[in-house]
C-alpha cells in the first residue's frame, strides 16, 4: 500500500501548491500599481501591474523555499505558479514563453538580492531589485525604495499566511530541515 500512500501523498501536495499559486496570482492594488507607474515605469501601469504579479509570484516562491515544512513543497509550489502563469488569461497564448522567460529573470534577481546580506534589510534589498528591473537598473531615491519594501514585506506577509494556510504550521529545532523527520507511517 506504500505506492497508494505516496501517490495520494503526492496528490495532496499538488493540491495544496495549487492553492497557494492561486492565492499568489491576487492582482495588485491599484496604489502600488500607481505608485510604481509613477516611480520606475514612466507612468506604463500595465508594466508596473506585470512587474508587481511577477514580484508577489516570486515572493512566494522564495517564502516556500525558506518556510516550507517539506523541502518537496518549493518545487510543487514553482510548478503550480508556472500552471497558473500558463493558464492566466492575462497572458496571450503566444507570449507565455516570453512571461516564463522573464519571470526567470526576476526571479533569479529577486534571489541575488537575498543573498547580497550587506547590511540592507532583505524588503529594501528585494525593493531595490524591483525598481531595477522595472527601470533602467539607475539606482532609486530612499522613499522610492522605503516605498517598495512596504510592498515586499507585504507580499512576504501574505505569502506566509497563504503558505501556512495551504501546508500547515509546525515548530521544528533549528538544526533540523522538515526531511530529516521521520515520515509517518514509514518502516525503520
Amino acid at each position: 500500500m506504500s505506492i497508494l500512500r505516496d501517490w495520494l501523498a503526492e496528490r495532496s501536495l499538488r493540491s495544496r501548491a495549487s492553492t497557494f499559486a492561486r492565492a499568489l496570482a491576487a492582482e495588485p492594488s491599484a496604489d502600488d500599481v500607481r505608485w510604481l507607474a509613477g516611480t520606475a515605469t514612466q507612468d506604463d501601469a500595465d508594466h508596473a501591474r506585470w512587474e508587481l504579479r511577477y514580484l508577489r509570484w516570486a515572493v512566494g516562491i522564495l517564502a516556500a523555499e525558506s518556510d516550507a515544512l517539506d523541502d518537496r513543497t518549493p518545487a510543487a509550489v514553482s510548478h503550480a505558479v508556472l500552471e497558473r502563469m500558463r493558464a492566466d488569461a492575462n497572458i496571450a497564448a503566444d507570449r507565455i514563453q516570453v512571461a516564463e522567460q522573464q519571470f526567470a529573470q526576476r526571479l533569479l534577481r529577486y534571489r541575488e538580492a537575498l543573498r547580497e546580506r550587506e547590511g540592507t534589510p532583505a524588503a529594501e534589498r528585494l525593493a531595490g531589485a524591483l525598481l531595477a528591473v522595472a527601470s533602467d537598473d539607475r539606482p532609486r531615491a530612499r522613499e522610492a525604495v522605503a516605498r517598495g519594501a512596504e510592498v515586499v514585506r507585504t507580499y512576504r506577509q501574505t505569502a506566509n499566511e497563504e503558505l501556512r494556510r495551504a501546508f500547515g504550521e509546525t515548530a521544528l529545532p533549528e538544526n533540523v530541515v522538515p526531511s530529516a523527520l521521520p515520515r509517518r507511517g514509514a518502516r525503520r
